[in-house]
């Protein structure tokens, strides 16, 4: 299992992208996720309060996909709302730069730190705001191992909006550009049918590529099955040990004709997956449906990411590509353990379709998330405390991951005390307070009971961007405003 942001600094590129356009019956419109949406009930979905006494541990799959935001963030520049069963809080966090400090070698650092809440929080004095964060080693570019990228194109009918496929186009012109001449490219594209452009060519025959990019053009339904099993038969033809062998879907559509069976294509990506080649993808288009597509990118050990602007396409292909196709860490979960005699009540902000039952934290058999260097991975936590000492242990976060190389574990943990949650809110690092922003947005969109009004996140988020000076703080504090407007 496994995240864009307006400008990918601290997330991975590769994606499985997640959209409609073609219509279909799976799942995956804008207004269904029947095949895989998360309950949002806390009640049922383990996302509510949870008594230490009852349940100390939380446990779930790192998760660095950020197309839901990204998703968000088009629909109310356009002057609506989302549909709120495509709103995930983590992925609204995990779009947004942190400044954890780096390991020194691979696998994670951990980091933890907290906060109370803004006055204009609807909570008790003894809640607080707990921030998980997990960090990899960056890499400089020319140490990461050459790259053999499969791209299977979405060339349906729909692809021919524009902003899609000419997009796309744009941006594969841009990659062959930048790659490294030992890297190399083949390029499907499905629309009824799938069909090779390219086999597995070096990126130094930039010629051949070239053709192939300018031969996609729309035509016919989405048989985004026909495209993936294509996919991967030209990238497991085309396989090269010691390089990063990918299948990188680009699409604005799920399927609605061939194998329209999320079971059946699902069993394909784990399949090959499993022989080292992860599913990748970019989502593009005005319509977003992510319920397939968010599964394959888990089962694939993929990421999920949207763009709608060409400078986001091309940040994507172009700067982050080929600096995250090394991976850092495979399966990694995270574990925390609440402690009974200084918490009363917690609960996990999102990633309600990344949980991990507890016993299965040191099961390597099941999935967990993958990350490449120099990504981070953030978690919020509301905690209600019964201790006042600030000595005292409020939670000890571990995260468990397997070595890309020889799949061997490790472990690394952090223990969180009462100390390290009282800061005052205006205290809180900058940092920490964009990731409330971009939570309690996410929170809020997705409706219920909010723990903080629109209007006074707003001014939080002003302040947020003052601090930050970063320009995607600034586009968030934007979206909170216009949220504000159309509520």
């Amino acid at each position: 299992m496994k995240r864009t942001m307006v400008r990918l600094a601290a997330v991975p590129v590769v994606a499985l992208l997640a959209l409609t356009g073609c219509g279909g019956d799976l799942g995956g419109s804008s207004t269904g996720r029947e095949a895989s949406a998360p309950n949002y009930s806390q009640e049922e979905d383990g996302s509510g309060d949870r008594n230490p006494l009852d349940d100390p541990q939380s446990t779930f799959a790192v998760d660095v996909d950020t197309a839901s935001y990204g998703y968000a963030r088009r629909v109310i520049q356009d002057g609506n709302l989302p549909d709120p069963t495509m709103v995930r809080p983590e992925e609204f966090v995990n779009s947004f730069d942190q400044d954890y400090p780096e390991p020194r070698g691979d696998g994670f650092a951990v980091f933890a730190d907290g906060t109370r809440p803004p006055a204009a929080h609807r909570a008790e004095g003894d809640v607080r705001i707990m921030r998980v964060g997990l960090q990899t080693r960056s890499e400089s570019e020319f140490r990461r191992p050459d790259a053999s990228l499969t791209f299977v194109v979405d060339v349906s009918g729909s692809m021919a909006e524009p902003g899609r496929l000419d997009l796309v186009r744009d941006a594969l012109h841009t990659l062959v550009d930048q790659l490294r001449p030992t890297d190399s490219v083949a390029i499907v594209s499905f629309s009824d049918k799938a069909k090779v452009l390219r086999e597995m060519t070096r990126v130094s025959e930039k010629a051949d590529l070239r053709k192939a990019i300018d031969r996609l053009r729309p035509d016919g339904s989405t048989n985004l099955g026909a495209g993936l099993k294509l996919g991967y038969r030209v990238a497991r033809d085309g396989f090269r040990e010691g390089t990063s062998n990918r299948v990188i879907v680009l699409s604005d559509g799920l399927a609605n004709s061939g194998d329209t069976e999320a079971d059946s294509i699902l069993r394909r990506v784990r399949e090959e997956a499993a022989k080292e080649i992860a599913l990748l993808g970019v989502g593009v288009g005005s319509d977003y449906g992510d319920a397939l597509m968010e599964r394959l990118a888990d089962g694939g050990d993929g990421f999920a990411v949207y763009v709608s602007e060409p400078e986001q396409a091309r940040d994507v292909f172009v700067n982050r590509l080929p600096a995250t196709l090394e991976v850092r860490a495979l399966d990694a979960k995270v574990q925390v353990t609440f402690d009974s005699r200084a918490v009363k009540d917690y609960r996990l902000i999102g990633y309600e379709n990344r949980a991990v039952a507890d016993e299965d934290f040191r099961n390597d058999k099941v999935d967990g998330g993958e990350v490449g260097p120099g990504h981070s991975v953030t978690a919020l936590y509301e905690v209600r405390l019964t201790a006042e000492d600030l000595g005292a242990e409020v939670a000890t976060v571990r995260v468990r991951w397997l070595d890309p190389g020889n799949r061997s574990p490790a472990e690394a943990s952090h223990r969180v005390t009462v100390a390290d949650l009282d800061r005052g809110f205006e205290e809180a690092a900058p940092r920490l307070t964009v990731d409330y922003v971009a939570a309690y947005l996410a929170e809020t969109l997705r409706g219920g009971e909010q723990s903080i009004p629109i209007t006074d996140l707003r001014r939080i988020a002003d302040r947020a961007a003052d601090r930050a000076a970063d320009p995607a703080v600034g586009e968030l504090a934007e979206l909170v405003a216009r949220a504000e407007e159309l509520r």
